[in-house]
């Protein structure tokens, strides 16, 4: 089959298409004919190798597809399906290739007449959004939230959700283009980007916001956590502003009663976080009725 891998660390011209072999399924797997598959930034820094290994050959955390064999029979040749993580990618060549192979618990059978590309940017954004929403920051209606780092994919996932809950969703981009499009997905305030945003929120809502979904990383958590009232939650989930050392003394730093914690897509099948607590079929009907809109950015052929 062919394959795009990694042929050494380094820019997008370290991708080179080429024939490896088509892995077979064991048990416990499904092997699955790639249809089309998102890319993730994560991608980027495995490519470049930047991120944290185990980096696998093959890139790709994600996709959609055909089952092409499931030695457990449970899902039928030809299925429409979605996958996650499970290692792909990482600790398994992932869906940068024409069939790839994954484990069962991690793929999603479908039910959608959705075309490919629009399907392959839903699995990975909607599934970490879906947790992050319900599971960190406990959302339900008439709270307040702010999407920090709005025009990402799992950002706009993220609005798409919330404000379908009845939350009320503020949000933030780097440039003035995106602020309409922000708006058309719900967004009730766009706020240009800063390290000092919490002084805008707290002007409009002077006892604090209830959650803060925080994409940027650790260069504005800081700011975001001054967003938040007692007893409110600050999720981080992403580092679109890379990485910094930011001075933090827990007395000074951290406001008393507000919950800081941390989610990332790569605890997906873990004890804690099992993959069956995505309800995948669902936010693909809502994506296919319009009430959330997913589509990608950009489409490349393979």
């Amino acid at each position: 089959m062919q394959a795009i891998v990694i042929r050494q660390y380094g820019g997008p011209e370290q991708l080179v298409l080429t024939d490896i072999p088509t892995p077979v399924a064991e048990e416990g797997e499904v092997l699955i004919k790639v249809r089309a598959f998102g890319i993730n930034r994560a991608e980027t820094q495995m490519r470049a190798g930047t991120w944290f290994p185990p980096v696998a050959r093959v890139s790709g955390i994600e996709c959609v597809g055909q089952v092409e064999d499931d030695p457990s029979g449970r899902l039928a040749h030809g299925q429409t399906v979605a996958a996650i993580m499970g290692g792909m990618g990482r600790t398994r060549n992932g869906s940068y290739a024409e069939y790839t192979c994954v484990l069962s618990n991690f793929v999603f059978p479908l039910r959608t007449d959705l075309v490919w590309a629009t399907l392959a940017a839903i699995p990975e954004s909607y599934a970490t959004a879906w947790h992050c929403l319900f599971d960190n920051l406990r959302i339900r209606a008439g709270q307040v939230l702010f999407v920090r780092g709005g025009t990402s994919a799992l950002g706009q996932a993220a609005i798409n959700v919330a404000r379908h809950e009845g939350v009320t969703v503020l949000t933030s981009t780097r440039s003035e283009s995106k602020v309409a499009r922000l708006s058309e997905l719900g967004a009730s305030r766009v706020l240009i980007e800063n390290d000092k945003l919490s002084s805008a929120v707290r002007e409009e809502y002077s006892d604090g916001i209830d959650s803060v979904l925080e994409l940027l990383g650790d260069t504005t958590m800081l700011d975001s956590l001054r967003m938040v009232r007692k007893d409110g939650y600050v999720c981080m989930a992403g580092f679109l502003a890379g990485h910094t050392s930011v001075p933090f003394e827990w007395v000074t730093s951290l406001p008393f009663g507000v919950h800081l914690n941390a989610f990332a897509s790569f605890a997906f099948g873990t004890k804690e976080f099992p993959p069956s607590d995505i309800p995948m079929q669902l936010i693909v009907d809502r994506v296919a009725d319009g009430t959330y809109q997913a589509k990608p950015a950009k489409v490349f052929p393979f």
